[in-house]
């Protein structure tokens, strides 16, 4: 079952593919505004979600008589932490992972008849985020939550059995990847910190392993830096869970002997989180001499709506706040330099990178702002037509752009509106082809920058959207942001010597400031 907005591109229509002939057939049209749809195994349609005037959700089930009639009411406070996870064989129940009622987002079943919910698990610190079930029965045998690394809550005596034989096999997170029909074969993901992710066949009946294969096989002769999963409270008591890499030979339970030049990696979304486990940049970062720290800040995902919803409207604001308090414990910890914090990250985290350079130039000694928007006026004025169903959750999260009132508010948060405050070295990546984060965002600072004579680097891809996917575009990006940090921070960096080729790298802008670009 895919979705795909070729008849109306805002709305997206639920499909049933044969992935070996590619034939497709439309189950239904969306002419209700639908955001998704809810199937059961036979692939048969049951509900359908969307967005409210007020920014939260309405679920509405497909009655016998193939018209919609509403199911459950979301309340804005609730829409980011509380859906449909699974619909039972028939339709007669759902598992839903839901904060209705409570902070932290619980696994529930609901009938759907009588609207009767059972709390099946829960956690008091994060909420449930994956579902194990049977493949055959459907019964839950396992839940999990991500508070600073991954947690399972067994509900089945067998699956918390070979959960126990399989952990005792790493210290790193257990996935189950797949499973055969009878439950009995597993393919199991090990994730780990500084290896790739190791694929082993489970066999539940022999509790023997075979190893499959690692993900990333050209990094299994390296040694990699351990990523250390850090508490840090922000200035108003919020608990912000963070993740800090080293330098392997700097390494010394997390602290290295000396302040390192640092690179804060703040996450896109939003509403997303940062997660422990092996992470690229930290890797590279690490490798080329720099402490690497990236934080949830309010806002992200993971933590229970109050979390969520203490970041609402607080771009520019809270958010950032936090992420500055997340630098002044890496500096009170010795762990950064202060005179050599780089901020960097992509979409939400390139706006946060613009948001560091603007809002507290004198905190930063550069930036890196991959396909971040500068001006958040023109950012909601540009979305993708397949977003506007989700304005409403803009309006709440962010800000009203309807109003004039509103998009004052909203032109207050923009980096664009305070440009004359860049005062340290940005590089500026961006895809031409970018339909959330127009190129338009990443031209006008730039643009603003040169009027002003302020140095700016940019690199544009004519062939990308969000974010950099071709690899040979990806490596010669990184050669350029490794050198371009190098120069800001000194650390070590690569010649870039054949890392363009094959890609379609242009630089309109400010090459001279990246040594051997």
């Amino acid at each position: 079952m895919i979705s795909i907005n070729h008849r109306n591109p805002e709305f997206h229509d639920p499909h049933k593919v044969n992935i070996i002939t590619g034939e497709s057939e439309m189950i239904i049209e969306n002419n209700e505004g639908f955001g998704s749809f809810h199937f059961d195994h036979d692939y048969n349609l049951h509900f359908g979600t969307k967005m409210t005037p007020e920014g939260g959700e309405e679920i509405m089930k497909l009655n016998q008589e193939n018209t919609w009639e509403p199911f459950m009411d979301i309340t804005p406070e609730d829409s980011l932490t509380t859906g449909i996870a699974h619909v039972l064989e028939g339709g007669s129940a759902v598992y839903m992972l839901s904060s209705k009622g409570r902070d932290k987002a619980a696994l529930t079943k609901v009938n759907v008849e009588s609207k009767e919910e059972s709390v099946i698990a829960k956690s008091d610190v994060a909420d449930i985020s994956e579902v194990f079930l049977h493949p055959e029965t459907d019964e839950v045998l396992a839940a999990a939550s991500k508070y600073m690394k991954k947690e399972w809550i067994p509900l089945d005596d067998g699956f918390k059995e070979d959960l126990e034989h399989l952990q005792s096999m790493t210290g790193g997170e257990v996935s189950i990847v797949s499973k055969t029909f009878d439950n009995r074969l597993w393919v199991v993901a090990f994730q780990l910190d500084n290896s790739p992710v190791k694929y082993y066949l489970y066999d539940r009946e022999t509790k023997e392993p075979e190893f499959l294969f690692t993900n990333k096989k050209n990094l299994e002769e390296y040694t990699l830096s351990k990523m250390h999963p850090v508490k840090i409270t922000s200035r108003d008591g919020l608990e912000l869970i963070s993740y800090c890499t080293l330098p392997v030979e700097m390494d010394q339970q997390g602290i290295p002997p000396q302040p390192l030049p640092m690179v804060l990696l703040v996450h896109g979304g939003p509403w997303h989180r940062d997660d422990w486990g092996y992470h690229p940049y930290h890797q590279l970062l690490a490798n080329r001499g720099y402490a690497v720290l990236s934080v949830n800040f309010r806002g992200s995902t993971g933590f229970g709506k109050s979390f969520l919803n203490a970041g609402n409207r607080e771009w520019s604001k809270k958010m950032h706040d936090d992420l500055i308090d997340a630098v002044d414990w890496a500096i009170d910890k010795g762990i950064a330099d202060p005179e050599k914090v780089a901020i960097m990250g992509g979409s939400y985290g390139g706006y946060a990178t613009l948001v560091g350079l603007t809002f507290t130039p004198e905190k930063f000694a550069c930036g890196v702002d991959i396909v971040g928007p500068s001006n958040i006026v023109t950012l909601l004025e540009s979305i993708p037509p397949y977003w506007k169903p989700m304005l409403n959750i803009f309006t709440l999260r962010v800000g009203d752009i309807s109003t004039e009132e509103g998009r004052a508010f909203l032109r207050e948060c923009s980096p664009l509106t305070y440009v004359d405050k860049i005062s340290k070295p940005l590089l500026i990546g961006q895809g031409a082809n970018d339909p959330r984060v127009k190129q338009a965002e990443s031209d006008q600072i730039v643009s603003a920058m040169k009027e002003k004579n302020i140095p700016v680097t940019y690199v544009l891809y004519p062939d990308e959207g969000h974010g950099f996917r071709r690899p040979e575009n990806n490596i010669s990006f990184t050669a350029v942001l490794e050198a371009f940090l190098a120069k800001c921070l000194g650390g070590r960096y690569e010649e870039a010597g054949d890392d363009f080729e094959g890609a379609s790298i242009e630089i309109p802008e400010g090459k001279e400031y990246v040594p051997g670009i």
